[in-house]
């Protein structure tokens, strides 16, 4: 994979961890954000949600900014049920985190280190709040890792192991 430039000019993957802490280094700020990584079981496999993003219409998890009063988990499954619609079962346990770099103008950038959280989804509603805005599918867990950009978010995608009852979910490695 090839790397692309940073905001302070140095080549690294983008969504890495590592590229974030380059360009922290210039701009003195990383801004967290927490996602959900909305699973369900499909035989002896799983199959992850995807949403698109309003921006570009790339493939992602459901994630956002933190909310007063509100712990990292019920912030990933606030933004599943906003972004995609979906309710479950969330972890209270961070199964990994990943970086991007995210745009708000053409020059305008900020690193970003997200925590993700599992959701097992239950149901999903036919309306909610972004239905306009997003487009959402199953795909199973290799496909899905496939699809999104960020090298992080992927490796984590692939390594998930849902959790099983009376044992903590497997914590992916960190970068």
């Amino acid at each position: 994979m090839s790397g692309k430039q940073s905001p302070n000019g140095a080549v690294g993957k983008m969504g890495s961890l590592q590229s974030l802490q380059i360009a922290s280094a210039e701009t003195g700020t990383i801004r967290a954000q927490f996602a959900a990584l909305c699973w369900q079981p499909h035989g002896a496999e799983i199959d992850v949600l995807l949403i698109t993003s309003r921006d570009t219409g790339r493939w992602i998890i459901p994630k956002g900014w933190p909310m007063p009063g509100l712990a990292p988990e019920a912030v990933a499954e606030q933004e599943a049920w906003e972004e995609a619609g979906a309710e479950g079962e969330v972890s209270s346990f961070r199964i990994g985190r990943y970086g991007y770099f995210k745009t708000f103008a053409p020059d305008s950038r900020m690193p970003c280190a997200v925590s993700v959280y599992g959701l097992r989804v239950r149901s999903l509603a036919d309306t909610y709040p972004e239905v306009k805005e997003r487009r959402r599918a199953w795909f199973a867990q290799d496909v899905a890792a496939g699809l999104v950009d960020e090298p992080d978010l992927a490796s984590l995608i692939a390594g998930f192991v849902p959790p099983v009852i009376g044992r903590h979910p497997v914590i992916s490695g960190e970068a």
